[in-house]
């Protein structure tokens, strides 16, 4: 779409993006559109209410979608957080913007980044939270980062270049900084604000308003739970399994001060639960990423009665595995409550300063999780929780799309139809090229996502066959990278249509998998190399090596 057809423009509180300026209007925009981009750590679309109802409710980022889209495809390119975050600042796949790992990756901020494409259209940009790429931020007019992963309680932050500590929960605090941020911003500017808080990311520590605000609910146990990973080798020798590998003292918070839970496999989680949630510190001290004495007094009212009811239980086998799930959701759902009444801290902040009639609001994940499916936590593979986040996107002036969306199915639920339901495939490198393309500015060629403010505007192209076609892609590629690492799940890269999912495992292993999303959306029958499947197979191969020379990854001479 030429981009001199989406210049936005606002005459008043009524103006929105679904709206004349959706429809090809060339008149430069008079208040240019600002955007908050919102994004959590792990935070799976099955707990967002406006996805799935089975867990919990999420009033505020629902509002978000009521009052703009849903979109029921969307993917991620590599599901891990640095990657997934610089694919986001690039619009570029991982081989391309060169974070591809965790483990030994330094993200590049010499590169060509949205920031400084935004910074040089006038835009005043922002990063605050949870970011996660080594290297300092650049670009950005101004960043307050969390160190690291950040810590829940009392984190640590680096506010343009300079060390301090915070006191007080994360969430709250990166929401706090956004908005003294906001208040200090030029006010005839148009601005980008990245808020990024690093929750849900393990190990799941609640609010203290929060503790125990699940504790009546019982979690159904995910139908692939007890999954035994037939025909499928690296499924298998992940190490993210509820049973085997969720720790009760790291992730689960048992950590007794009696020192009497013993895991004889991993005894240096001992002392590390411990001291992660110290009991010792002196009246009014504060140690970054610890909790002062009212905090911990506040923690252990609720841990230790669940600790003492834990050790006289001494569970076992299934009781033990089916426990920790619940524990594990009981936490992880709590987290998510204080993400979503800090979202509705931003949309209230936006309503009282008269901003929500020409901004932009977009929350999503830096990759989706496993909530219990496949008897997993954490994310990376390229099967459907994790390669999913999350993807809302609030219009100016709360006008929802009104194109008319087909009814979707994912991983066999119905979502239901919406009438504002965006259910062609967008992927996180779209996210660069769209938030420019809101802003009224050009986007480079050499970015490899596409803008998907077509689809907000609500038009329904067809979908692209070929390299030269015009309309939306069919397909999805993804690649994964970080192995031997963390969690063990092997490299990999794959394609995704509307209906097949093929991934090939390699460096240390030479298997492939596909499956068929319409007979087995919880891809548990790997159907590769099966009979009838000829052809099937031949297409998508044929399709994953057109992606590969599309986005020029170099795996496809490597292999």
């Amino acid at each position: 779409m030429d981009a001199s057809k989406l210049f936005l423009t606002l005459t008043g509180a009524s103006a929105a993006l679904a709206g004349s300026s959706c429809s090809g209007g060339k008149k430069a925009p008079e208040r240019p559109l600002n955007v908050v981009y919102i994004m959590c750590d792990d935070h799976s679309y099955q707990t967002i209410s406006a996805y799935d109802q089975r867990y919990m409710e999420t009033p505020n980022i629902d509002r978000l979608a009521d009052e703009g889209a849903r979109f029921t495809n969307s993917f991620v390119a590599n599901s891990l957080s640095g990657p997934s975050r610089a694919c986001m600042l690039t619009g570029k796949h991982s081989h391309a913007n060169g974070f591809t790992n965790n483990e030994h990756g330094i993200f590049d901020g010499s590169q060509q980044t949205l920031p400084k494409l935004l910074g040089a259209g006038g835009y005043q940009t922002a990063m605050v939270g949870k970011w996660h790429l080594v290297s300092d931020p650049t670009g950005f007019d101004y960043w307050d980062i969390l160190t690291g992963q950040g810590d829940y309680y009392n984190p640590v932050f680096i506010r343009n270049g300079e060390r301090l500590v915070r006191h007080g929960y994360s969430t709250d605090i990166t929401t706090d900084v956004a908005f003294e941020w906001l208040d200090s911003r030029d006010p005839d500017k148009p601005f980008c604000l990245f808020l990024h808080y690093k929750a849900p990311h393990r190990s799941w520590m609640p609010d203290l308003q929060d503790l125990g605000v699940y504790d009546n609910v019982t979690y159904p146990l995910p139908e692939t739970f007890y999954d035994n990973y037939e025909s499928r080798v690296a499924a298998a020798a992940q190490e993210m399994s509820i049973i085997a590998d969720m720790n009760v003292i790291y992730d689960l918070k048992m950590a007794d001060r009696e020192g009497e839970i013993h895991t004889p496999e991993q005894p240096w989680l001992e002392n590390y639960g411990r001291d992660l949630y110290r009991r010792d510190l002196a009246p009014g001290e504060l140690v970054p990423g610890r909790m002062d004495a009212g905090q911990q007094a506040a923690w252990d009212a609720y841990y230790d009665p669940i600790i003492a009811e834990f050790k006289q239980a001494d569970l076992s086998g299934k009781e033990l595995y089916e426990w920790k799930y619940q524990r594990y959701m009981h936490d992880y759902c709590s987290v998510i409550h204080s993400v979503d009444r800090n979202v509705g801290r931003v949309y209230d902040y936006l309503r009282e300063h008269g901003l929500l009639d020409n901004t932009v609001v977009i929350y999503t994940s830096d990759q989706g999780f496993y909530m219990g499916e496949h008897g997993y936590f954490d994310k990376r593979f390229m099967y459907e929780e994790s390669f999913r986040p999350p993807l809302v996107v609030r219009m100016p002036g709360g006008k929802p799309v009104k194109a008319a969306k087909a009814r979707t199915r994912v991983l066999g639920a119905d979502f239901g139809h919406r009438p504002n339901d965006i259910d062609e495939f967008v992927q996180n490198i779209d996210y660069a090229p769209t938030i420019l393309d809101i802003a009224g500015l050009p986007v480079p060629a050499d970015i490899q996502g596409e803008s998907f403010l077509p689809l907000l505007c609500g038009e329904k192209p067809e979908k692209v066959q070929t390299t030269e076609g015009k309309g939306w892609r069919k397909s999805l590629y993804y690649h994964y990278y970080e192995y031997p690492a963390e969690h063990s799940v092997r490299r990999h890269y794959g394609v995704r249509t509307e209906r097949y999912s093929l991934m090939h495992f390699y460096n240390d292993l030479d298997e492939w998998e596909l499956f068929d999303l319409e007979k087995d959306p919880q891809q548990l029958h790997n159907v590769y190399g099966q009979p009838g499947m000829e052809a099937v197979t031949a297409e998508l191969m044929a399709e994953l090596t057109r992606l590969q020379a599309l986005y020029e990854d170099p795996i496809s001479t490597e292999i």
